[in-house]
């Protein structure tokens, strides 16, 4: 696990650092930054899979940070006193919000979130983020139709028919949406409000007819839980 610390009070980046070291495994590389800059080129010239963030690091807005890599393939947590920022926050994709003062509970809570499939039920996620031609595209989660895994990307294809390359997996991006959002298959992730019925083909194949009319497969797995979702 690498974990990046964007923390600018020295006491609170050394505790942070600490928990997640004993939570995760000891051989974890965990680094602090403590400002913007710092953190934004550490993040340009290293891969990490975890961002621990706080938005107000010596006057400079964190938010700085978390607009600029609401595409990348990695998982951020905010650790923060600014509770007023949080729905703000989640409508970012973040996986979760730790309100100062913290514990090692609260925490804990949200580390466990990257090792399970957890998903937010009360947070408001509004857009998923892709990188364009240089810059950040925006795109509404009512806008999705559904998710394709793609290797270590994903593939959003939309309500207007066009498709867009996430950096994020199928997995990493299960645990940001709602709930509505189900793994219907290995390779994909739908809304179940955009489902029609469940095709039964032959050869024991089963497929998801969704409202614009595609019909996507259903693992065998996934039958017996989503027949009883799929009216």
């Amino acid at each position: 696990m690498r974990v990046l610390i964007i923390e600018d009070e020295a006491r609170i980046a050394k505790r942070l650092q600490r928990m997640a070291a004993s939570f995760f495994e000891q051989t974890s590389i965990i680094y602090i930054c403590d400002s913007v800059q710092k953190g934004m080129t550490y993040i340009e010239e290293h891969q990490i899979d975890l961002l621990l963030l706080d938005l107000n690091l010596n006057g400079e807005n964190g938010f700085d940070i978390l607009e600029s890599v609401v595409s990348e393939s990695f998982h951020t947590i905010i650790v923060s006193a600014y509770t007023d920022k949080a729905i703000m926050a989640f409508e970012y994709g973040v996986l979760d919000f730790v309100p100062k003062p913290f514990d090692e509970h609260r925490l804990g809570q949200a580390f466990k979130r990257l090792n399970s499939n957890l998903k937010r039920t009360d947070e408001p996620v509004k857009f998923l983020a892709v990188k364009k031609a240089g810059s950040i595209k925006l795109i509404a989660i009512e806008d999705l139709l559904y998710i394709k895994g793609a290797g270590i990307y994903s593939e959003l294809h939309l309500r207007n028919g066009n498709r867009e390359l996430h950096d994020k997996s199928l997995e990493t991006l299960a645990q940001l949406l709602p709930t509505s959002f189900e793994r219907i298959h290995k390779s994909y992730l739908v809304s179940l409000a955009l489902a029609e019925k469940i095709i039964i083909q032959t050869g024991s194949k089963y497929g998801l007819l969704i409202k614009n009319g595609e019909l996507l497969p259903i693992g065998r797995a996934k039958y017996k839980e989503l027949k009883h979702k799929v009216i």
